[in-house]
């Protein structure tokens, strides 16, 4: 990598940075272009340089913090026992962090708003391409039933979205999150043998 190119990718992670923070602080809207780049040393030019504008910085945020919750889920569920266990897991795990302040005002809050439909997200693409893999390998066992794999990835990821999108909404985020995970087990569970 050149120095130029060694430059930009510095520069791509400080405004992601400092995008992070103001964006959770103040949400996207309010949050101050001018504010943002000066924290980060940077110029509005750089940020345009980098994504475009706003909005393509809020979509690379967005695309850091998903991609984290995604990870962290995956984790989670690789601990588990078994991959039908793990499954269950990752998806409860990927509804709690609704309660991460940050990712309910970034990812769940604004991210809709600004950014559309979540399933179209390129983040969420590679974690359906993954529950693809573990709904293959669970119809292979026989432990799921032999329905299409890619239908039930996307009910299973859309189940958990949009339980992690109601407790992030919701007035009573703690008070929903175990009826949220009680639903998304129960609704998983239809799949079994």
């Amino acid at each position: 990598m050149n120095k130029r190119d060694e430059s930009a990718r510095q520069n791509r992670a400080k405004l992601i940075t400092a995008a992070r923070k103001a964006f959770a602080q103040h949400g996207y809207a309010a949050a101050s272009m001018d504010e943002l780049t000066a924290e980060a040393g940077l110029t509005r030019g750089a940020l345009y340089h980098s994504f475009g504008s706003k909005r393509g910085l809020f979509a690379a945020v967005v695309e850091q913090l998903d991609s984290e919750m995604a990870e962290y889920a995956q984790a989670v569920g690789n601990s588990a026992a078994g991959d039908w266990e793990g499954l269950l897991v990752e998806g409860a795990a990927y509804i709690e962090k609704a309660l991460d302040p940050e990712v309910q005002r970034i990812v769940l809050l604004d991210g809709p708003a600004v950014l559309g439909d979540p399933s179209q997200w390129p983040s969420q693409s590679s974690c359906l391409q993954a529950t693809i893999a573990i709904v293959e390998k669970l119809i292979q066992e026989k432990t799921v039933k032999p329905v299409d794999t890619e239908a039930a990835a996307r009910l299973l990821n859309g189940a958990a979205l949009n339980a992690a999108l109601w407790v992030a909404a919701s007035d009573s985020p703690k008070k929903v999150l175990p009826k949220a995970i009680e639903a998304f087990r129960a609704l998983a569970t239809g799949l079994l043998y």
